[in-house]
């Protein structure tokens, strides 16, 4: 089976990304003699980091690199052994995702003190001068995707106030530093509407820490949304956006709507990953829409600025404009803050999936495929 899954990865990189790969990328194989990759991902009980696990193994194996890749459980203890373990191991480069980005600080301290470059990994890592380089998407245009969809799709007009519409938030990890730009950007994008009375957020929670879901957990969000709906809309109040910064936290937001909400009406609920249980209720009008970061292009832009640590350059803007990628990825050096400095960021532009492009964006991409059951499922 990992032999087949290797095989099918191969096919997706060949077919999607042809033309996409940069300089560095041609000189893979040159770089990759003697060097080893060290890959630290959080967990596999979320669908998308074994996604991103897979894509980025294939991406460096295929090029010849030797290739270490572990999961650490979601446990941050575990992290850093794992990570510890990687140094002592002599990686030649470290790709983090991070479980808490505050929390690789020390461990860190160690690579940087053998000469081990890092690349945080879609999360940054945070108080530490040892990140050399952040590969993500555009984490705070998520948010706004999000908000912009809840406007499009209920036609809304901060000058028009007769219609109201009630919303609730359901926000990330707060120990992911991502999760609050995902809530800025959609809470920033939806403010003017709520500050209207057009939005209203019935249950009063509209700051970050009183919506955040711990490890993004999937039974968390679904117990916090059965009391919202259990203490304000039991009634018949009508619930109008369930607005959830990724799949997982969607998942158990929709669990409660469906099992708890009073209320006959469609509920318009977001989403980020395309997670395969979410794409199915998109199928089946259960969810409404999805953020999809195509975490192969992710993978690749990830290799290339390796292939170029590696071989003694530092990427910059020049970098990423002169890169033959077939996708949007900008260069940021001003935004990413990690409380020790800023780090220089190749940024991913995001899509919007729904029930009406799930085949245009999905499967003739050749991230998924669509079964005989109906619904789209990852390749291989």
């Amino acid at each position: 089976m990992k032999k087949f899954l290797s095989i099918v990865l191969a096919l997706i990189f060949s077919a999607t990304m042809a033309g996409c790969s940069s300089g560095g990328t041609q000189k893979g194989g040159e770089a990759a003699k003697g060097n080893k990759v060290g890959i630290s991902m959080p967990t596999k009980s979320l669908e998308r980091w074994n996604r991103d696990g897979s894509f980025l193994q294939e991406q460096f194996k295929s090029k010849g690199y030797e290739v270490s890749l572990v999961y650490s459980d979601n446990d941050v203890t575990q992290q850093v052994n794992d990570i510890e373990n990687l140094i002592a191991d002599n990686v030649n480069i470290l790709v983090i995702a991070a479980i808490d980005g505050e929390s690789l600080s020390n461990v860190l301290d160690d690579a940087d003190k053998k000469g081990i470059p890092v690349i945080s990994y879609d999360r940054l890592i945070m108080n530490t001068s040892a990140v050399d380089y952040y590969v993500s998407f555009d984490n705070y245009t998520v948010g706004k995707l999000q908000g912009q969809y809840v406007i499009d799709t209920l036609g809304l007009d901060v000058s028009d106030t007769s219609k109201k519409y009630n919303i609730e938030f359901t926000a990330g990890d707060p120990a992911d530093n991502n999760a609050g730009f995902f809530f800025n950007g959609a809470y920033d994008t939806l403010k003017p509407y709520l500050d209207a009375g057009i939005l209203n957020v019935v249950s009063g929670q509209t700051k970050f820490e009183q919506v955040a879901t711990a490890s993004w957990d999937t039974t968390n969000a679904m117990n916090r949304m059965q009391n919202i709906l259990a203490s304000n809309y039991s009634d018949g109040t009508q619930l109008d956006i369930a607005l959830c910064s990724n799949d997982s936290t969607a998942l158990g937001v929709t669990q409660a709507i469906d099992s708890d909400y009073a209320g006959s009406n469609k509920v318009i609920i977001t989403g980020q990953d395309g997670d395969e249980a979410n794409l199915a209720n998109i199928v089946d009008g259960k969810q409404s829409m999805t953020v999809y970061k195509a975490v192969a292009n992710e993978a690749v832009v990830t290799f290339d600025i390796a292939v170029s640590i590696l071989g003694g350059t530092n990427p910059d803007a020049n970098f990423a404009s002169s890169a033959k990628w077939g996708f949007e990825c900008a260069y940021d050096d001003k935004s990413y803050d990690n409380n020790k400095g800023i780090v220089p960021s190749f940024l991913l532009v995001p899509t919007v999936v729904t029930k009406d492009n799930i085949d245009k964006e999905l499967v003739q991409t050749g991230y998924y495929t669509m079964g005989d059951d109906g619904y789209p499922h990852p390749a291989g």
